[in-house]
């Protein structure tokens, strides 16, 4: 099992790749289909990421969206960790205001005794949701109160983590279990190992933290593509040497779908678009299918949104998501590219990271 966090979270870069790959799931769901569906894909996909050489597959904390079954992360890398055995598996990322710290530790600590050495901690400060559930969550309506306390939440975090709360702290005799306390107790055998931290952004406030606390940073382009060049200069000038890290790990989540043709790409986006306008209008719902996106009458205001939002998908057959990728870091400099597929169908989901993985000539399974 990895004890250096370095080696944790540096990637390794398989086949033609120019960086390692790894996979972002919302777990999506289409019309007509169901969580159950959704979360047998996660697993079909997860399974293939593994055999074929991925890097790390991380779930995504979201709230009240029909289409999106991510509301547990905790719960759900629990079952991915069952039904796999080397590929790292984390948060992509828990939204650390909605949640107690403790909570947060005693979860990833569970985690970590069931996958040992191979499960990441990705944090972020947005809710992942509308302000009304985002109060629900919190049992307030401070909501700019967590957004601000993101510091001293991930302190305390950390703290839990590790165990080490300075005497005459109101927590030193509080302990997050599983956890280090059991390495130290009479009779233990625990590890005292514990999952790597990274942070998580769309904007410039967690790349700088990252940056000054020498943590690994992921930043969100899927969603926030205008912010990823700025986000990414400010965590390499803030960055700070630390014992995780001696130098910058950025990694950066990009929304990609491969298709065996360009047109079945092009129809795949359109349905993910379309649930993307609704969800942006206060309408959200199942991820529709290319037929519905196709008939759908977009108004001049949301076919402008498509156009943008598809932008920043890059999608088409094998070889021009391949070209796309190898640009997109180049542009950026990105130590690691996360791979989201959205669509309504988990088999298309699922061909196009066979496609990738075929198209950066991935290891197969022997």
């Amino acid at each position: 099992m990895p004890t250096d966090a370095a080696e944790e979270i540096r990637g390794t870069a398989h086949g033609t790749a120019p960086v390692p790959l790894s996979v972002l799931d919302l777990v999506t769901v289409g019309a007509g289909r169901t969580a159950s569906d959704a979360l047998r894909t996660s697993v079909d996909i997860v399974r293939l990421a593994e055999a074929r050489g991925f890097q790390r597959y991380w779930v995504a904390e979201h709230h009240s969206m029909p289409g999106v079954a991510s509301s547990s992360p905790a719960v759900i890398l629990a079952h991915l960790a069952a039904h796999t055995d080397r590929i790292r598996l984390g948060s992509g990322g828990v939204m650390l205001p909605n949640h107690a710290p403790l909570v947060i530790a005693e979860q990833f600590g569970t985690l970590e005794a069931m996958a040992p050495g191979r499960v990441d901690l990705g944090l972020g400060r947005a809710p992942g949701t509308d302000g009304a559930t985002a109060a629900a969550l919190r049992r307030t309506d401070r909501l700019n109160e967590g957004a601000d306390d993101f510091p001293q939440q991930l302190a305390e975090l950390i703290r839990f983590l590790d165990d080490d709360f300075p005497d005459g702290h109101p927590y030193a005799r509080i302990h997050a279990v599983p956890g280090p306390v059991q390495a130290i107790s009479p009779g233990g055998v625990q590890s005292a190992h514990r999952p790597p931290v990274w942070l998580l952004g769309s904007s410039g406030f967690s790349a700088r933290l990252a940056g000054t606390l020498g943590l690994p940073f992921a930043f969100a382009h899927h969603f926030s593509a205008q912010n990823t060049v700025p986000a990414l200069d400010l965590y390499r000038d803030s960055f700070r040497p630390s014992a995780v890290l001696d130098a910058p790990y950025a990694l950066i989540g990009v929304a990609a779908l491969a298709a065996d043709d360009e047109k079945e790409a092009r129809r795949q986006v359109l349905a993910a678009a379309l649930n993307m306008v609704r969800l942006r209008t206060g309408r959200p719902g199942l991820v529709p299918t290319p037929e519905e996106a196709e008939a759908y009458d977009f108004s001049p205001m949301e076919e402008d949104f498509v156009r943008s939002w598809n932008a920043n998908v890059i999608h088409g057959t094998a070889d021009e998501v391949r070209a796309g990728l190898d640009d997109l870091q180049k542009r950026t400099g990105a130590d690691e590219l996360m791979l989201t597929a959205n669509a309504h169908g988990g088999d298309v989901r699922l061909r196009s990271y066979e496609l990738i993985a075929d198209a950066y000539g991935l290891p197969t399974p022997a």
